[in-house]
């Protein structure tokens, strides 16, 4: 099995990130990060077993050292990735995995004179059991041909725990590109989209103005050669919600349609992966919770056999593509217009 390395821990999704890769039976050979940024003691509490390492080259020079995760700051996490890459590496990064135009293409361009594997970690997918059964069900044809998606991101704020980073749009590439990036990834997945095409796309900060660099709230209308699709994100998650988000996925095809209350279902069940199907043989909910998650099993597999069984190499640079315009072209509204 696969011996990682991590760099860079200044996100809590490096949790996922490595618990999964743990889980599959990989084996951490050390981690390092700049800092003592907030996730650092509770990445000691989960992992208590892996060293620290002083200098980031004890991972890059390492030659057993397959694959390499990163959750640094994100405006630092290509850079990161094309060190890695450059390195012999392979590369699981948390989302947004660029921030710029400029550092995708130079993604690009070591990703094809490297060989070596670029993927990112789109967790409400890959760590949500109920979008594997969704999947499952759309390709047996439950719901006919797909024809939309509408993907809602709510996220809560947490502004005590937030490092001075997440408020400045230069250092996350801003809301469509960050959290945004989950619900592009779904809808191309879904649709089965080759190409898409932003439509429209707004950003705003309405409940923020003493923090002009930081947007929060984002919508994108984007269209495919599959379907079509709507995105709302946000950071307005009430405090009453018992967790993070009400993240929710509704698609719609040609004979039905499934909505996924990923996170919980408020008013309703306990517990997560709430599944609802409606066609013309069944109206009711399944707990999803218990379907796979092969992202991180694919992944190892592709670092070892050097194919793309996890996710395709052009479809994770599609979605930063459509994300980077979406950023691009957003109207801006509110206190950060």
């Amino acid at each position: 099995m696969l011996t990682l390395g991590v760099i860079g821990v200044e996100h809590r999704h490096i949790y996922g990130q490595l618990a999964g890769m743990l889980a599959i039976g990989c084996r951490c050979k050390g981690w390092w990060t700049d800092g003592e940024p907030q996730p650092v003691a509770g990445f000691r509490r989960r992992f208590p077993t892996v060293p620290r390492f002083d200098d980031r080259r004890r991972i890059l020079d390492d030659p057993d050292i397959d694959l390499v995760l990163i959750a640094d700051v994100p405006v630092r996490r290509a850079d990161r990735a094309i060190e890695a890459m450059a390195a012999g590496k392979d590369v699981m990064t948390d989302k947004p995995g660029c921030t710029s135009v400029r550092q995708l293409a130079e993604l690009r361009r070591t990703v094809g004179e490297t060989g070596r594997i670029w993927s990112v970690d789109f967790s409400e997918r890959f760590e949500v059991p109920a979008v594997t059964r969704a999947l499952e069900l759309i390709r047996q044809g439950a719901i006919g041909r797909v024809v939309q998606t509408v993907g809602l991101g709510p996220h809560r704020l947490n502004r005590e725990t937030r490092p001075g980073w997440f408020f400045r749009e230069d250092q996350t590439g801003g809301i469509l590109c960050d959290i945004g990036s989950h619900q592009i990834d779904q809808f191309l997945v879904f649709t089965g989209s080759r190409t898409a095409e932003i439509v429209a796309a707004t950003v705003g900060n309405f409940a923020n103005p003493e923090d002009p660099g930081l947007q929060d709230f984002g919508e994108i209308l984007i269209r495919g050669d599959g379907g079509s699709g709507y995105v709302r994100v946000d950071w307005y998650t009430p405090d009453a919600l018992p967790n993070w988000g009400d993240g929710r996925l509704t698609v719609l095809g040609t004979e039905g349609y499934i909505e996924l209350r990923k996170y919980v279902d408020v008013a309703g069940r306990p517990g997560t992966d709430h599944l609802f199907i409606v066609n013309g043989e069944r109206c009711d909910h399944e707990n999803a919770g218990n379907a796979d998650l092969p992202y991180f099993r694919d992944l190892a597999c592709d670092v070892r056999d050097r194919t793309e069984t996890a996710m395709p190499q052009d479809h994770c640079f599609r979605v930063f593509e459509l994300a980077l315009e979406a950023q691009r072209i957003a109207t801006r509204l509110g206190h950060g217009g």
